[in-house]
């Protein structure tokens, strides 16, 4: 089994442990088209949420509700029998198969409202949670004797073979036994909170990224147990609303971006490249041209996008950009014209990586299609594209929509995402298929999640979102995105070079700060700047993406103008203090900027030995003082982090053990 490492056990400038992504993250971005994965949305808040099911309840409370299940599951199984019927599954935990007139037995469950599973003609299986109450045994068991039947709710030992009984221990760190109480839980989680820097704090300028305003009238029907407690394989006729709510929203994403039809199927914006990719695939191969595997992909695009193309099984073709960060058409025109017996599509993201509109993006697109090819859009700004352009309109055969970024769902902490995909016409009947659920035509590609429609309680929010704000409002949030990094651009171009703008002066709707004349004069990179913003209250901007050692910033239409000026401030400030280890009033190692940030602990300790004066180092701008958001941590050593990765498996000692005993 593959062990990946994602955190890093590292310590702080003041000695104490500190935690950190280690390197090992982001692979894509690293190796590229030589990366096995494409992996960008993680699904970290279902993770949180298991997590925190597993804090309250402790060792002993996870047991009690196994012990329940399973009691649960062996009285109707037992109750069953009674009746003369064939339990098939000899050994079980939650789940059994009876063996029994499936077609007649369904239809009496769903009569008292029960759903079981039909696994063919003859067999129905039925799972049990700990929701199952004294009636609910009786109502199952009642279905199957044809009339009311009680049931007897008998305990029973936990699995009914001793040697699938856990003998190990689990969960025995002091975090699972300590909270069990509301009270003791809301706390803990509360001290959690409070190290998170969020929206609730201050603006996160993430390029790229779109970190909006994730509005409270949007996430609120994602409490309705009406959408939230419906099972993804419930029987159609028994989620009609679910039904029409992903066809509404098909039909007004596909106006957004003047597609066909959507598919909802990808779980996030890297998989919605691979499904993607994978419906041009299957389009060549229908089409008799299963030799079209070239993809060509500008040096600018994301990291994922030559990992997705790697994946799906491409040949990748890097094509170059020109000083302003365009694509380069010379280049471009020369490549498609020599791949064009093979060429299968162009990956390209408009407004570009670098924060620009692509001028020249029609004649691109042409050029692609005049040489066989199909044009994939990536979909990460399309914040810069909504009511007043779209991929239909530009050109695009293929885009993915990150409804995390662009169509507020919350995007911070890694997910749940949403990545699906739109298509033309040509392209709908390979629209990603579903074994249980149909989703496509005969000619759909494989399923690339297990559920028909992704994470589909979050489409709740898209939906919303954009009836809310009615086509109007869509576009005015577009025009005040773009006016708002133009507006930041013009604030700090007196401080930073902004690194590329189109032909006019002016950005889409995030800029490239270049940062790399502060490294030789000061010492200072863009690492140590997005330390010090913490300082400040603010979270970074993306630190050295798409160019090394830039900063890339992203307002959204969010935000106020009173908050862009209190980041543009920050900005200011942190360039002024660069200034000063220019110019040899400070230290070029010992800085307000290289001990950045600085803890609370730090600051209120009776010894202070650094060059310049708490009040510069916590409170640098008056306004820090209504709002101090106090770091956890101070600067973390990277590479020592890296050194010491935690691991959840046995040591490698213990496999080697077990293979010999074998």
């Amino acid at each position: 089994m593959l062990q990946i490492y994602i955190i890093g056990v590292s310590i702080d400038a003041e000695g104490n442990p500190a935690l950190r992504m280690a390197l090992q993250t982001r692979e894509q971005h690293i190796k590229r088209d030589k990366a096995t994965s494409n992996i960008c949305t993680a699904q970290a808040l279902l993770a949180i949420m298991a997590s925190m099911y597993a804090v309250y309840h402790g060792q002993e409370g996870i047991k009690a509700i196994a012990q329940s299940v399973h009691n649960a599951t062996n009285s109707v199984a037992e109750a069953l029998k009674g009746l003369g019927l064939n339990v098939k599954t000899k050994l079980y935990f939650d789940t059994i198969i009876v063996e029994c007139d499936a077609a007649k037995v369904i239809t009496a469950a769903e009569a008292k409202e029960i759903n079981f599973r039909l696994v063919d003609a003859k067999h129905v299986g039925i799972s049990l949670d700990q929701t199952i109450e004294q009636n609910d045994l009786n109502d199952i068991v009642s279905v199957f004797a044809g009339a009311a039947k009680e049931v007897t709710y008998k305990a029973s030992t936990l699995i009914s073979s001793s040697n699938l009984k856990r003998t190990s221990a689990y969960l025995t760190h002091p975090t699972f036994n300590s909270y069990h109480s509301e009270s003791e839980m809301m706390r803990y989680i509360k001290r959690l909170e409070n190290k998170d820097l969020s929206l609730v704090h201050s603006m996160i300028s993430l390029g790229s990224c779109t970190m909006k305003l994730n509005a409270a009238s949007e996430l609120l029907p994602l409490t309705w147990p009406e959408f939230a407690s419906i099972h993804p394989f419930v029987p159609v006729n028994q989620a009609q609303g679910y039904a029409e709510l992903i066809e509404q929203l098909n039909k007004d994403l596909s106006e957004i971006t003047g597609f066909a039809r959507m598919s909802f199927q990808p779980n996030s914006g890297a998989q919605g490249e691979y499904a993607g990719l994978m419906v041009i695939r299957a389009y060549h191969i229908a089409n008799g041209n299963a030799h079209r595997n070239v993809a060509l992909i500008p040096s600018s695009a994301h990291g994922t996008n030559p990992a997705s193309a790697a994946m799906a099984g491409m040949h990748i073709v890097v094509t170059k950009c020109d000083e302003k960060g365009n694509i380069d058409l010379v280049d471009l025109r020369a490549k498609a014209e020599q791949h064009k017996d093979n060429l299968s599509c162009l990956m390209v993201t408009y407004p570009s990586t670098h924060g620009v509109y692509e001028e020249s993006i029609t004649e691109i697109t042409k050029l692609i299609h005049d040489n066989g090819g199909l044009v994939y859009m990536d979909g990460a700004n399309m914040n810069a594209q909504v009511g007043l352009t779209s991929p239909g309109n530009i050109g695009a055969d293929v885009c993915h929509l990150n409804l995390h970024k662009t169509f507020a769902i919350p995007h911070g902490g890694g997910g749940p995402g949403m990545g699906p995909i739109g298509v033309v016409e040509k392209l709908v009947p390979f629209l990603p298929s579903h074994k249980i659920v149909n989703t496509s035509g005969d000619k759909g590609i494989t399923a690339v999640s297990a559920a028909p429609y992704g994470s589909a309680l979050i489409l709740l929010i898209s939906y919303g979102y954009i009836k809310m704000l009615g086509g109007e409002g869509l576009k005015q949030a577009t025009e005040m995105a773009i006016l708002n990094a133009n507006y930041m651009k013009e604030v700090l171009s007196g401080s930073y070079k902004i690194l590329y703008t189109g032909k006019n002066g002016r950005c889409a709707h995030e800029m490239i700060l270049d940062c790399n004349e502060f490294k030789m004069a000061s010492g200072v990179e863009v690492a140590d700047m997005a330390k010090r913003l913490m300082d400040y209250g603010f979270h970074a901007p993306t630190v050295a993406f798409p160019v090394v050692n830039t900063l890339m910033v992203e307002p959204t239409e969010s935000e106020s103008k009173a908050e862009l000026d209190r980041f543009c401030e920050a900005m200011i400030s942190i360039r002024k203090e660069i200034k000063e280890i220019e110019e040899g009033k400070f230290d070029k190692v010992n800085n307000v900027i290289k001990n950045a940030p600085h803890t609370c602990k730090l600051v209120v300790a009776d010894n202070w030995d650094k060059p310049y004066s708490r009040q510069k180092a916590a409170y640098p701008l008056t306004w820090v003082r209504e709002n101090k958001f106090w770091p956890s941590v101070a600067k973390v050593d990277n590479a020592y982090g890296d050194r010491n990765l935690v691991c959840s498996c046995a040591p490698i000692e213990a496999y080697m053990e077990e293979a010999v005993n074998a």
